[in-house]
């Protein structure tokens, strides 16, 4: 890992390059094509890129039967705790619609209401992620999702991973479909023969997935462009090397990619620390990927106050920010910018990627500056209700004339005053 002890270094690491607009253009490719030829393109590029041909793209309903039967009873047992979690935070945060009187013959209000339908991508590849699928289904179905969807690329067999539909069919998803990447995406916002088209599309995905995603927005919601996964940790001289160490490699493994970094109180800290990461590298079985993420995008600052750590912190914006200082609260309301927040060491990232309950789909590459977690509120849509009697409106009537012929609506103005 490179040890930065000056500011010019650190910034270099926080002007991280994003990879989305270098595919744009295949991008582009695959959703025009899915748009003029629909499942025949979808077959034809789950064939040329994840090397399966398929005939039918919707997984069936004994598939999903036979999966239980193929996960280990232990595994059900965890996805069952992870669900219960997940869904009693995500609970708090339902909103209602709501209605007020400010004045006599008045009312308004909002209306909270479900999105209709919704689409989830599952990453895969690399690996297979259950606990994706829970992130994303749990609160969309708590909003009151009717049509939840999901895609996912299939396996060289042509079969999704047992682990995944299981967890899928937990959280009461409706239709699961074997196709993945751009085309996908392309899929879910434009419809084909066999998808139909859904409201909001979300879940992560690799740069081309990112990048369809912010193709199609407008056409459909998403829930944001995802970057590449990374951690912080905040270190004192008290903070357990072997944890910090462990956290970052637990980051550095999602993918050559993620970014894995630590700001801590010294350089010989710094060191200690840079040598028990590759001590305990070489423990991981994917180690290549972990190496990769660490020579690349692993780094420590060396900071030499608190205040100053804080503000590289609320500069990073990270997606993760593990405080393992002595006292972990101690600063907690000066940290503006962070998609998660892990205080003590016994609060590692992998807790809230699986069981801790808070959502673990969560703004990167600096976006939390103005964005959150995945959550209920990503599924609902507000309605604002507005009734004025005619005594009311007559009370206003003036003043909305006066602010239309201000802005030379003489409709606007007239349509008031026929009212008077």
């Amino acid at each position: 890992m490179q040890i930065i002890t000056n500011r010019k270094e650190i910034e270099k690491r926080l002007a991280r390059q994003s990879t989305v607009s270098s595919v744009e253009p295949a991008v582009k490719t695959i959703i025009d094509r899915v748009q003029q030829f629909k499942d025949a393109e979808l077959l034809a590029l789950t064939e040329q890129f994840d090397g399966v041909k398929l005939t039918e793209l919707r997984v069936a309903k004994q598939e999903i039967n036979d999966a239980y039967e193929k996960i280990p009873s232990s595994l059900l047992r965890a996805l069952k705790e992870a669900k219960e979690r997940i869904h009693r935070f995500h609970q708090y945060q339902k909103e209602e619609s709501w209605q007020i009187e400010p004045e006599p013959g008045v009312l308004l209000g909002q209306h909270v209401r479900p999105l209709a339908s919704a689409g989830i991508y599952i990453p895969g590849g690399k690996a297979s992620y259950p606990s994706t699928v829970l992130m994303n289904a749990i609160p969309a179905k708590i909003a009151g999702v009717k049509r939840l969807v999901l895609t996912t690329p299939p396996e060289k067999n042509g079969s999704i991973h047992a682990a995944v539909l299981v967890a899928a069919d937990l959280c009461g998803v409706d239709e699961i479909y074997k196709v993945g990447g751009a085309q996908a995406i392309a899929a879910l916002a434009y419809g084909t023969e066999s998808i139909q088209p859904v409201y909001k599309i979300t879940g992560p995905g690799n740069a081309y997935v990112a990048c369809a995603k912010k193709l199609v927005f407008g056409k459909v919601s998403i829930d944001m462009i995802a970057g590449p996964s990374e951690v912080c940790i905040w270190a004192d001289a008290q903070t357990n090397l072997a944890y910090a160490a462990a956290d970052l490699l637990a980051q550095a493994e999602h993918d050559e990619d993620a970014s894995a970094c630590c700001i801590a109180p010294s350089l010989q800290y710094a060191q200690a620390l840079s040598e028990e990461v590759w001590r305990q590298l070489e423990q991981l079985d994917r180690r290549d990927i972990a190496q990769k993420s660490i020579e690349e995008n692993g780094w420590i600052a060396v900071v030499e106050s608190d205040e100053e750590a804080v503000a590289l912190i609320n500069e990073l914006a990270p997606e993760h920010l593990e405080i393992m200082t002595e006292d972990p609260e101690r600063m907690l309301e000066d940290i503006h910018n962070a998609g998660a927040i892990f205080l003590g060491p016994y609060s590692p990232e992998a807790l809230g990627d699986y069981m801790a309950g808070p959502n673990h789909t969560l703004p990167t590459s600096g976006t939390a500056k103005f964005s959150s977690p995945l959550g209920v509120y990503d599924f609902i849509k507000k309605t604002s209700v507005i009734r004025y009697n005619e005594s009311a409106l007559k009370s206003v009537a003036d003043s909305i004339i006066e602010l239309a012929q201000t802005e030379q609506l003489t409709g606007h103005a007239q349509a008031i005053r026929v009212r008077k």
